[in-house]
């Protein structure tokens, strides 16, 4: 770490239970107890950081998608009315019903 990042400080208020279990767990590990502390709560939120941002599917939906995207099916007149309405309002164009739709 550089000396020029810039660093925070969080605090935390906890019973003298808690703290008895941090501390004997910070000595098990030979760690201080703040350093313990963040390595625990930073491994923490790195899981629920990455259990957020990720989007799990089955195997039957993923190969559903796959199907879908090798060959998706032809508009109906929903989509291409709402393709229609999207391409005159975000780009002034009129494509009549002989459009593509995709």
């Amino acid at each position: 770490m550089s000396a020029t990042a810039e660093r925070e400080r969080i605090t935390a208020r906890v019973s003298s239970t808690v703290a008895e279990t941090l501390n004997s767990a910070a000595e098990l590990m030979g760690t201080t107890l703040n350093s313990f502390v963040v390595q625990a709560a930073l491994e923490k939120a790195q899981k629920i950081v990455d259990r957020e941002s990720l989007v799990q599917v089955s195997r039957n939906d993923a190969a559903m998608l796959l199907d879908l995207l090798d060959a998706p099916p032809k508009p109906n007149a929903a989509r291409q009315k709402a393709y229609e309405r999207f391409m005159k309002e975000k780009y002034g164009v009129e494509t009549g019903s002989a459009g593509s739709g995709a």
